[in-house]
């Protein structure tokens, strides 16, 4: 019962965290991040901010729910202690959330206190974007294996598995992270132009920002292509119905992001576009990293006893102890 609370509990934070990523991107494509000044953890100085303009009411609503997340994560530590044995996978998953949770929150703070906000056009925020953007990845992959873990016994190894497998995975995997990374950096430059309105010509990094656009696209083609070969390769190596309807998930999941990004280039990156847009690299992701642990369980198989007649009375007396 307390496995099966836990592993609820565990993919509802999951879900939780997706809504305030999310909700962050709309800070971000709303020019919002500036809405606290360059106070944190306070707003404006202020623990609650009086008379505040809607765009501190973005920033603020999403220090909250940021603040929220980091206790749910936080919590997955004494549940998990609660429900599975020490040295369990889960429980490591669980603390390793944790670090990662914290790890966003530090880096948040930091775009905050060094300004790397609203029209900030700086070659140094678009380093500090692209690294949130991999830290948010990762958090979400461990928490994605936190909640699988939590209502699976499935083991999975890297040990004795296929090269071809692990190459190929691992470079679906690497792929989608450089992947997001970039899109972080095309992201920046949309708001930039859009949102705070400034132009290449009065930028030099905007103007970079700009003429690298082209790359997310191409980026995106070439590892459309990785995670074509890891699938392949997975439903090969381990043909199961759950690695072949991931397969299919995942695919169909980026030939739909595919779209939308080619209409999000179209209309000039509206807000709810780059929202949408994040939500299904979201799901993307968390897709490959259950199509790479799922394509990596070892089947065990219980061993056969193999104790001599005599010896059962010896066995028994030890199990009667």
């Amino acid at each position: 019962m307390q496995t099966r609370r836990f592993t609820t509990y565990a993919w509802g934070v999951l879900g939780y965290n997706l809504l305030v990523i999310i909700w962050g991107a709309f800070v971000r494509a709303t020019g919002s991040g500036a809405g606290c000044g360059s106070h944190w953890p306070l707003c404006n100085g202020e623990v609650l901010p009086r008379a505040p303009q809607i765009e501190t009411l973005i920033e603020f609503s999403h220090r909250v729910t940021s603040g929220v997340a980091l206790l749910l994560v936080f919590a997955l530590i004494p549940l998990a202690w609660r429900a599975f044995p020490r040295g369990h996978r889960v429980r490591k998953m669980a603390v390793i959330s944790v670090i990662f949770i914290i790890i966003e929150a530090l880096l948040g703070a930091a775009l905050v206190l060094l300004e790397y906000v609203a029209d900030n056009a700086s070659i140094a925020r678009a380093y500090w974007m692209a690294g949130h953007l991999v830290n948010t990845f990762l958090l979400v992959a461990v928490l994605t294996l936190t909640a699988w873990w939590g209502s699976s016994q499935a083991t999975s190894r890297l040990r004795s598995q296929p090269a071809s497998l692990l190459w190929a995975l691992g470079g679906a995997l690497v792929g989608t992270l450089i992947l997001g990374a970039s899109g972080g950096i095309t992201a920046l430059g949309d708001t930039l132009v859009y949102t705070a309105g400034i132009t290449p010509e009065e930028s030099p990094v905007v103007a970079l920002l700009v003429d690298l656009r082209i790359f997310h696209p191409l980026i995106a083609f070439i590892v459309g292509g990785l995670i074509a070969v890891a699938a392949w390769v997975a439903r090969r190596h381990r043909p199961s119905p759950l690695v072949q309807r991931l397969t299919v998930i995942v695919g169909a999941l980026y030939v739909a992001q595919l779209i939308i990004g080619a209409f999000n280039v179209a209309l000039k990156a509206p807000v709810a576009m780059q929202m949408i847009h994040l939500l299904m690299s979201d799901l993307i992701w968390i897709g490959l990293v259950l199509l790479t642990v799922n394509a990596l369980v070892v089947e065990e198989t219980a061993p056969q006893p193999t104790a001599a007649p005599s010896a059962a009375p010896l066995l028994a007396g030890r199990g009667a102890r």
